[in-house]
């Protein structure tokens, strides 16, 4: 016989509430992603020429999404993370206890999760970093972005936040397909050597883009 919980929180059961929270987690992970994909679309316009994406981001300025979208984004980022903080593991001793029931049972997707969370660290402090100079520098260019990355500091600060993004990104869209039943136990094989394929060459077109920025003459 089931017992009914008379635990509330801010007048919801926390059952509810916890779905609820579940929800927006999930809503802000998969606006992130999409964010993300159109970011690296964006950025990378550079490898046809800088005044290609010159012209993208044009658009973005004009139209106002740069200045109304990067807050959004920004805010976005910091309610996803609050919320998916609900179930990662601060402490040391809840840390050792989670790696050691990964090697134990041997799950892939166990460590893909813990994947998701160890990156999510670094991108929290990072990511904020980057969103905070970007949009304190509107409006983008290619120029002014080649001039951050040949700086010399900022080429190796994307080096690093750029795997961890889309290892991030990845395994979060996995992971909402497959909590949310978007995909059945069968076709996470499948899905899984797909989102390995995408990763790698996201970062690869993000490494090309490096580069591209980091070579680009100034005038």
């Amino acid at each position: 016989m089931s017992v009914p919980s008379t635990a509330t929180h801010a007048g919801l059961p926390v059952g509810k509430l916890a779905a609820w929270l579940d929800w927006v987690q999930m809503l802000t992970g998969a606006a992130l992603v999409l964010f993300m994909w159109c970011h690296l679309m964006l950025v990378s316009s550079v490898l046809i020429g800088p005044r290609v994406m010159n012209a993208l981001a044009w658009f973005f300025e004009v139209t106002y999404m740069a200045q109304v979208g990067g807050p959004l984004i920004f805010l976005a980022f910091l309610v996803h993370f609050v919320l998916a903080a609900r179930k990662i593991p601060f402490k040391t001793k809840e840390q050792r206890v989670m790696l050691s029931n990964a090697r134990r049972m041997r799950h892939g997707d166990t460590w893909m999760w813990i994947v998701q969370a160890t990156t999510a660290m670094g991108i929290l402090i990072m990511g904020g970093i980057h969103l905070w100079v970007v949009l304190n520098d509107l409006p983008i260019s290619a120029e002014k972005s080649a001039a951050r990355i040949q700086s010399g500091f900022w080429f190796f600060f994307y080096l690093v936040l750029l795997p961890m993004v889309e290892l991030h990104v990845g395994v979060g869209f996995y992971r909402i397909l497959v909590k949310w039943g978007f995909l059945d136990r069968p076709g996470r094989f499948s899905l899984k050597k797909k989102e390995n394929v995408m990763t790698m060459l996201f970062i690869g077109i993000g490494l090309l883009t490096l580069l591209r920025y980091f070579f680009l003459p100034l005038k």
